[in-house]
């Protein structure tokens, strides 16, 4: 056990000094790079769809590595936690911490639709040059942030068995586990949802160092509490909650501190924003948050099918260690999908500031999916690398058992995912959010309705995720070729 403390800990130092040592890196060189250094078309070679190594391929992995170092630490954190609470070897309390983990998750999302519309707006005034308009959308998005957190905070700490429902039965013996958990979690909503918006806002000017670091000293905080709170202390789910609790508070600390120091933000700028500001994020927020109930749905629907797929809680074991593999691998994907939403409005601006026409914009676009396709392939095959790991996160042989299959469909799944998640990036670059809600809401509805048909397994579970993913990926496609900014019909035309 504490031979596992001392590997992530050595893991994490590792990672934080070779990306932040300031001797080995020449630090106003690298921000320099980062927020000054434009796309010059002329450098870019041939306008190849295909990954070429060249500097457009170089500038997408010099944004994306770092990203995926952030990304990857969130689900590692939740594997973390996953692997302690599978060693107090039972399955109640496993599929308790996953289903009060899953309501807080869908909760935050569909109350919180700030960060996907911070980003783009963030990057499209970065990309034109306009600092005065960074900080002005950045410190609006911090106020309704404090708002809408408020709200979410105090609706899950008041009424957290009724938030439960949604996902588990009155009489479940899992919920002597996930309502005590789901109680101390609600307490992160604000700091997380302001650590999301700040995140963003990061994000949006390109730097993507600053999360990083702030990822790894508040996830370390969680790695090294979470056996401690939960064994030593014999708080068990409890203690994962309070060490997540401590950790998300750390992290918004740092954001605040950072958000300031780098001048994205004032105490004059943190203000309700005026109606004129407010329209486009109510307008391109309702687009994100019909996605996000559609999405939630979704998740919480099958949340509730495997929770009751067997009353000892094996089902729904199986389902939180597969679903913890599945975001491991996946979190490439999302730092390319991050990136898109970053390069595409900010070559936008850029074009149109400068009176070109979008082809660069489509080149950028075109590359980052032909990588989504890449990594989907090679996902997939080290996801099925990664069934041995399974014993990892669960003692119990029939706990194991269960979760073969499920992994392996959600292996194929990262095949889709590939395009999928870069394609929706994309999409939100290009703040198409209301048609990317259309498409999720046609995809739950595909898969609740594979629910209901083959729902009464885990392999019928996650070949529903399939039929919901293969929906996105049908939107995305016809976004990207057809009805999106960037499809070469329009693009076409807007050269004549």
């Amino acid at each position: 056990m504490m031979r596992t403390i001392h590997v992530l800990i050595v893991v994490l130092s590792l990672c934080y000094v070779n990306c932040f040592n300031s001797k080995k890196i020449n630090q106003n060189k690298k921000i320099t790079f980062l927020k000054t250094s434009k796309l010059d078309i002329s450098v870019l070679g041939e306008r190849s769809a295909l990954p070429r190594g060249d500097e457009l391929d170089k500038r997408i992995f010099t944004l994306a590595l770092p990203a995926v170092l952030n990304f990857a630490l969130l689900p590692l954190v939740g594997a973390v936690d996953t692997f302690w609470i599978g060693r107090m070897k039972n399955a109640l309390a496993l599929a308790g911490q996953g289903a009060a983990n899953q309501v807080f998750s869908s909760t935050f999302w569909i109350i919180s639709f700030l960060p996907s519309v911070v980003t783009p707006l963030v990057a499209k005034a970065y990309g034109s040059g306009n600092q005065d308009e960074v900080k002005k959308n950045v410190g609006e998005a911090l106020f309704i942030g404090m708002f809408v957190g408020i709200i979410g905070m105090t609706l899950l700490s008041v009424f957290p068995s009724k938030a439960l429902n949604v996902v588990l039965p009155i009489d479940s013996k899992t919920r002597v586990f996930a309502l005590p958990y789901l109680k101390i979690r609600a307490l992160t909503f604000l700091p997380a949802l302001l650590s999301t918006v700040a995140f963003s806002a990061f994000r949006g000017t390109m730097d993507v160092f600053t999360p990083l670091k702030i990822a790894v000293i508040s996830n370390a905080v969680n790695m090294i509490m979470d056996p401690i709170l939960i064994f030593k202390y014999g708080l068990g789910t409890v203690g994962a909650a309070a060490a997540t609790c401590v950790s998300e508070i750390v992290a918004f600390l740092l954001y605040f501190k950072l958000l300031f120091q780098k001048k994205l933000v004032n105490w004059n700028n943190i203000k309700m924003p005026t109606i004129k500001s407010l329209l486009p994020l109510l307008i391109s927020g309702l687009g994100v948050q019909m996605r996000a109930v559609a999405m939630n749905i979704a998740f919480l629907a099958v949340t509730r099918t495997t929770q009751a797929l067997d009353s000892a809680g094996t089902s729904a074991a199986a389902h939180a260690i597969t679903l913890q593999l599945w975001q491991l691998g996946g979190v490439f994907l999302l730092a390319m999908s991050t990136v898109a939403s970053i390069l595409v409005p900010t070559e936008i601006a850029k074009s149109k500031k400068e009176g070109r026409d979008l082809t660069s914009a489509k080149h950028i676009a075109d590359r980052i999916l032909s990588w989504g396709v890449i990594l989907g392939i090679l996902l997939g095959f080290l996801q099925l690398m990664c069934l041995p790991l399974l014993n990892t996160f669960s003692p119990l042989p029939e706990v194991q058992q269960a979760a073969k299959l499920p992994s392996i469909v959600g292996a194929a799944l990262q095949l889709i995912n590939g395009v999928v998640f870069i394609g929706e990036g994309i999409q939100q670059g290009n703040q198409y959010f209301a048609k990317l809600a259309l498409t999720t809401a046609f995809a739950t509805i595909g898969m609740l309705t594979s629910l209901k048909l083959i729902g009464n397994s885990l392999a019928g579970v996650w070949a529903s995720f399939a039929v919901f993913n293969i929906i996105r990926l049908c939107g995305v496609l016809y976004h990207h070729f057809i009805d999106g900014p960037l499809a070469p019909s329009k693009v076409k035309s807007a050269m004549k």
